[in-house]
């Protein structure tokens, strides 16, 4: 199946240098986003209590909120939760001697004052060790990955391809998760394990690019670098737009239909999406040419037969 029946002339690699300018702004910006806002955690990460309520008819944040400070919880977010009439509240960690069927016996009882019909669902509750730990062992395995991706590629290719491929998996993370710092939406572990799934996606894609990459430098022997580049990434060209086409019609299904608890996995993937297809174009694409990959990188070394000293 094709997309594109001609194998397009774009030249790409002209572009890259406006492109790094951009993707550097894409990185500061998350970087300030999230110093200065932060990440919206989720109590996987912080500890604390989660309760899921549902109400006879269309949930009052407003009055939930004053009638949760009333019951002694000042520091408490509410929100919707999937419909209008489900809301979920988050709670900071329960103090010491503090027990977990108490705090939900006060909810409930707080909450049937703005509803006399409304029900709790599910009660979680996450210490703040345990969130703690979850935050190092997310962080933890994103540099696994990273640094196995890196020996991958230079094993594969040769080390110019790997920095290129370890700078655009780096890129697209940070873009995913400044779209949370700057969205304040929620991080929880469902958007984590979106994050780690762009960064495999992303070095699939970049992957892509340099087998073609490999397979036209023996057959453009007497093209530039930049040439073979551009020619690799507009031959892979249908396919990056069948493969990113197919997948975002599933995510942006999971955003606009999942409910609360797929949404931020949604968005997540749909923005990584998106930056990967760029970053494997411009960022890898465009370091590994900048660095000087060239014909002899990815020629089989020369065998020179012994020579006599004397005939």
């Amino acid at each position: 199946m094709e997309i594109l029946h001609k194998v397009p002339r774009i030249r790409f690699m002209a572009q890259r240098k406006i492109c790094y300018v951009i993707s550097a702004v894409i990185v500061i910006g998350s970087l300030a986003a999230e110093a200065v806002n932060g990440l919206n955690l989720a109590v996987d990460f912080t500890g604390g209590v989660v309760i899921e309520a549902s109400y006879s008819g269309t949930a009052d944040l407003d009055r939930t909120r004053a009638a949760l400070h009333s019951a002694g919880y000042a520091d408490v977010q509410v929100q919707n939760f999937g419909s209008s009439k489900d809301v979920l509240v988050r709670l900071p960690p329960l103090a010491a001697g503090e027990s977990a069927n108490a705090v939900t016996q006060k909810i409930e009882t707080a909450l049937r004052t703005v509803d006399p019909g409304a029900q709790l669902r599910r009660t979680e509750v996450v210490g703040p060790q345990v969130g703690k730990e979850l935050v190092v062992k997310g962080l933890t395995a994103m540099a696994i990955t990273v640094l196995l991706i890196l020996v991958y590629i230079a094993f594969r290719f040769r080390w110019k391809f790997g920095v290129g491929a370890v700078l655009a998996t780096l890129h697209d993370p940070f873009v995913v998760i400044g779209v949370f710092a700057i969205s304040g939406m929620t991080f929880d572990l469902t958007v984590l394990a979106a994050v780690l799934a762009v960064i495999g996606y992303s070095i699939n894609e970049t992957v892509v690019v340099f087998d073609r990459v490999r397979e036209l430098f023996p057959q453009m022997r007497k093209a530039t670098p930049l040439e073979v580049f551009d020619r690799a990434i507009n031959e892979t060209l249908s396919r990056t737009l069948i493969t990113k086409f197919a997948t975002l019609i599933v995510v942006v299904a999971l955003y606009a239909f999942g409910g609360e608890a797929l949404r931020g996995f949604g968005l997540a993937l749909i923005v990584g999406i998106l930056a990967v297809t760029y970053s494997s174009m411009y960022v890898a694409s465009g370091v590994a040419l900048d660095l000087g990959s060239a014909h002899r990188d990815l020629m089989p070394s020369e065998r020179r037969a012994p020579v006599d000293d004397l005939p």
